[in-house]
């Protein structure tokens, strides 16, 4: 965001490729740390802009437009600060980076009592109050049972450009998932775009309406033919992104219960959650402009999951 704008407001340029398409699509699948919600108090408010102009949902845009928005809060209730023990990978006046546990939300839901993250965090330090007062400081989220590095950002000045960043993908996400079977081809790209379930709503699929998704794929280890250590790419950050891409190709994660894990003969490994583990995250600081670069260690139960896999091999 361009230090001049009014606070609250961020700068979008619709990137290449981009020709005509619904302006409230567009941000949706771009912004990913913003909810639909809103977006759609933005659209309300008119305070969707292009050349000062306030824009319908429905109006069209281009490749090189310059929006600009402001990002209502939600009207949410405050989160009271939970001491818990954090493993701290990064932390400076701006940003911090930890290594969150298998189990654990990021942030409150409406209608959840359950003790998050974002708890935990405000016991430690501050967070960006424009992220809301269920989400301080939220930038992007790991599903409950996936482990490893997520940001949040500790002042507003870090949390809209911090979003900015993840809008433009230029933040760097690497994951280490361990998968059933060993794919045929040592490395690939899944270029599919994944829209909610229309029977499951709690579950993802790919939908050839739903929001673009890229995810890059290298084998890291084979274990012998029954299960194979991969290091994810994100390009893109969907909802259970990499659950879904990685079973499109045939290879459910191990302890993936929602998305077809099946223990069986070829890969008999029992576990009680998915395997999966966000392990590098890097991006260019919001304030300094350094680069920043953590790297999350495998959790003693992937570990372990890992030492039953070389056994299988």
């Amino acid at each position: 965001m361009d230090d001049t704008i009014e606070a609250g407001w961020i700068e979008f340029i619709v990137p290449e490729g981009v020709h005509e398409a619904r302006v409230d699509k567009v941000l949706a699948d771009r912004l990913e740390g913003v909810s639909r919600t809103q977006l759609q108090k933005a659209f309300d408010a008119k305070e969707v802009l292009l050349e000062g102009k306030a824009l319908a949902k429905r109006h069209l845009v281009s490749e090189g437009d310059v929006l600009t928005l402001k990002l209502p809060e939600l009207p949410d209730t405050k989160v009271v600060p939970v001491k818990m023990d954090l493993d701290i990978l990064h932390e400076d006046d701006d940003v911090i980076i930890v290594n969150k546990p298998a189990g654990m939300i990021v942030h409150p839901g409406h209608g959840k009592q359950e003790t998050t993250l974002v708890h935990g965090l405000l016991a430690h330090c501050d967070l960006a109050p424009a992220g809301g007062e269920q989400r301080p400081g939220v930038v992007h989220r790991l599903d409950r049972d996936t482990t490893g590095a997520v940001v949040f950002a500790k002042t507003d000045k870090a949390y809209y450009k911090m979003i900015k960043l993840f809008s433009n993908r230029e933040v760097d996400k690497e994951y280490l998932a361990l998968v059933n079977k060993v794919p045929r081809l040592l490395a690939g790209s899944i270029n599919r775009p994944i829209g909610r379930h229309p029977i499951n709503r709690t579950l993802m699929t790919i939908a050839e309406d739903g929001r673009d998704a890229r995810t890059d794929w290298k084998i890291e280890k084979a274990y012998g033919t029954s299960c194979a250590l991969v290091r994810c790419i994100l390009h893109t950050g969907r909802t259970h992104q990499i659950r879904v891409h990685l079973k499109d190709l045939g290879h459910v994660i191990v302890g993936d219960n929602s998305y077809g894990y099946r223990i069986s003969k070829t890969c008999p490994l029992e576990c009680e959650r998915v395997m999966l583990h966000a392990e590098k995250l890097g991006f260019a600081h919001p304030v300094s402009g350094e680069p920043v670069r953590v790297v999350a260690p495998l959790p003693e139960a992937f570990k372990q999951m890992l030492e039953a896999a070389e056994k299988l091999g």
